[in-house]
């Protein structure tokens, strides 16, 4: 019979306590505890258990499958360890000690400190810098010479056309003879460097020849690169073909997911709504622009556990990436490349739009991703040099904001933003380091990320805190004023904050709350879960009212000259946009300033695009009126019928539609699962 019991976890908590639910730390030592007695039936009810003491027991191992998802400090010393790799399912853990277990040797301690991406001290040791060395620095080499051995000695051993004995056969021989001959760093890590060698050496023949991976080199919390390309081109996506969705993860099973759409039609069918629109400066109604995008790809890059059968995940947000070297902040025509952020479920994917290729992926076991946000930050990478690098913040489920530096493939930092989800994020467009954070806790924080030196050591500062009345949804600085306005769509209004940091108050009211049509008269209490901005005083929202998306001005709805907060507002309606007749909440909108568009997804995987650019001068002159009428789309994006492994997938919803600055590219996230990337001819 096992020694442990939930009398005894909840006895041997700190504090005691009455349920395992609610155990942080917990004592376990000097109890003679041996493997067998680690009931995971048991543990996987200490669900957020923090603290574990497992010191002065008789542990040989670790079970595969404790379930503790939340543990950050583990205590194994004195026991009689023989192996650590266990541990990677502890992917939050900071702190680990296990001194005095005799079998453990330096190469166990460079396998931890891979496997554990969050690990900042192991037996009492700052090892941040040395395991970012082997994370990246070593495992760099180290591929560099696996894939070199491939190419000198196997590669051409290998027929065109090769039967599954064959790749069995040369499988083996590519194994053993690649730990035999590739070394690198000293003979006293030889362990660890076979141990690393056969983990690259699998993913690199799973990757070129489609292999299965042994789940045992999975890992939580990594980037990964090129984790899944789609082979259809732009001319074969009009055509009536297979598309093949090929997915890679160097770390997780291979496989292929087969998308067949039916026969499509370009969208400018005569009988779609979105084939015409109306003009207040015209009584004619003449014939909508035919933007002539094409589907490119379709990828499945958020599963869960790389599972080819997750169409549940939720995808939420996406953001292309600024491009370095154009002046970003100058010309936003050019201020963004075809490479574009997503988010959703446990990871953050970085995509080459043109390609379809995963360049880079980043997961948190236990973490859904909500949001992202770029920015760049001129950092000193040596010798007092400085060049500029751009930043990816991710921030979902768990309050806590990762601070990413793509180009390094290194997660540097994090920030404890929140006790309660974080629903977006944006950055200042003219305060580089300045990160604001909405959260369903009704608090928008603002923060200071400060910028990290040459090792990653950065602070970060709260600098503001605005107190909402409701959870904000989506934030928008205003563009004529970033550092002093900030809207915000709620689950109950649209508010509006001072946001200026002369202002003693560190946490602030809301100074406006505005008011929108609701039948006969006109209501603050709404839910507003899309906004954004159309140009510099265009504003855009949508809210729980069905088939409306309103344009409204914010410098004739504001006043700025009035004293006091929290005053109404009437929204100053400038037209008002046909969109889906749904009541479905959260599906939002976003605009293409550049090129005057607006973008929101339905309830049935359609886009509706907007092309206002001969709206917006009637709309800025002074005496500007309201269209009388509905704007219809100018053209509805139909999703197509796809199969994938010879089933349509789930009911779609768009939850998101972005196009880059220039509307090269529009991504298209999906509620189960897909994000589809199409092309303007």
């Amino acid at each position: 019979m096992s020694k442990i019991t939930t009398e005894l976890l909840l006895e041997r908590a700190v504090p005691r306590s009455t349920r395992l639910r609610k155990i942080e730390t917990l004592n376990l030592s000097k109890l003679q505890l041996r493997t067998g007695d680690l009931d995971p039936r048991l543990f996987s009810r200490l669900r957020h258990l923090q603290k574990l003491d497992l010191s002065d027991n008789l542990l040989d191992k670790f079970p595969n499958s404790l379930t503790l998802p939340d543990l950050r400090v583990l205590n194994c010393n004195n026991n009689k360890l023989e192996d650590v790799t266990a541990l990677k399912q502890f992917p939050l853990l900071e702190e680990l000690t296990y001194e005095n277990n005799v079998y453990l040797t330096l190469n166990d301690d460079y396998k931890v400190m891979f496997l554990l991406q969050n690990l900042r001290l192991l037996n009492g040791k700052d090892i941040t810098k040395l395991a970012n060395h082997v994370r990246r620095v070593n495992s760099r080499k180290l591929t560099s010479k696996v894939t070199a051995h491939w190419e000198k000695f196997f590669r051409d051993q290998l027929p065109e056309k090769y039967t599954a004995e064959q790749v069995k056969s040369i499988k083996k021989k590519f194994l053993k003879s690649v730990q035999t001959n590739v070394v690198y760093g000293p003979s006293s890590l030889s362990e660890f460097t076979r141990w690393r060698v056969k983990m690259i050496a699998e993913e690199f023949l799973a990757y070129s020849l489609g292999l299965e991976l042994n789940s045992d080199t999975e890992l939580e919390e990594k980037m990964d690169e090129n984790e899944e390309e789609s082979t259809e081109s732009p001319r074969e996506a009009a055509e009536d073909v297979t598309q093949v969705v090929h997915i890679y993860d160097p770390l997780l099973t291979t496989g292929a997911v087969t998308v067949t759409p039916s026969k499509r039609k370009r969208n400018h069918s005569k009988s779609s709504p979105g084939n015409k629109r109306s003009k207040s400066q015209a009584s004619t109604e003449e014939e909508a622009e035919d933007v002539s995008a094409e589907p490119l790809h379709f990828l499945q890059c958020h599963s869960k556990g790389n599972s080819r059968e997750d169409f549940k995940t939720q995808l939420w947000s996406c953001v292309f990436e600024p491009v370095l070297d154009s002046g970003a902040r100058k010309d936003p025509i050019v201020s963004s490349s075809r490479t574009v952020a997503t988010c959703g479920g446990e990871s953050v994917c970085l995509i080459d739009c043109e390609t379809g290729t995963v360049l880079k992926k980043y997961k948190v076991a236990t973490e859904e991703f909500f949001s992202v946000a770029w920015t760049t930050l001129t950092m000193e990478i040596s010798d007092s040099r400085k060049k500029a690098h751009n930043i990816l913040a991710a921030a979902g489920r768990r309050g806590i904001v990762k601070l990413i530096h793509v180009a390094a493939d290194f997660c540097y930092g994090e920030i404890k933003a929140h006790k309660k989800p974080i629903a977006t994020v944006c950055f200042s467009p003219t305060q580089e380091t300045h990160l604001f954070t909405a959260s369903y806790d009704k608090r928008i924080a603002l923060w200071d990320i400060g910028i990290p030196d040459c090792d990653y050591n950065f602070k970060a500062s709260q600098l503001l805190v605005l107190e909402t009345a409701s959870i904000p949804l989506r934030i928008a600085l205003v563009p004529t004023c970033p550092e002093q306005y900030l809207l915000a769509g709620c689950e109950d209004g649209c508010f509006a904050w001072n946001i200026k940091l002369d202002k003693g108050q560190k946490s602030r009211p809301f100074e406006a709350i505005f008011q929108f049509p609701d039948d006969e008269s006109m209501t603050t209490s709404h839910r507003v879960d899309g906004l954004a901005f159309l140009n510099d005083d265009v504003v855009v929202s949508k809210s729980s009212k069905p088939g409306c998306i309103y344009l409204w001005s914010w410098s004739r709805s504001f006043d700025a000259k009035g004293k006091g907060c929290q005053r109404t507002m009437s929204a100053v309606i400038l037209a008002e946009l046909e969109w889906s007749t749904t009541d479905m909440s959260y599906l939002t909108l976003s605009t293409c300033p550049a090129k005057e568009y607006v973008f929101c997804g339905d309830e049935k995987g359609s886009v509706w695009m907007y092309n206002l650019s001969s709206y917006t001068t009637a709309w800025g002159s002074a005496k500007g009126k309201r269209s009388e009428r509905r704007i219809s789309p100018t053209q509805i994006l139909k999703w197509p019928e796809l199969r994938v492994n010879g089933e349509q997938p789930p009911e779609i919803l768009v939850n998101n539609v972005v196009a880059d600055p220039a509307f090269t590219y529009l991504v298209v996230l999906t509620s189960v699962n897909i994000t589809a990337i199409w092309k303007k001819s």
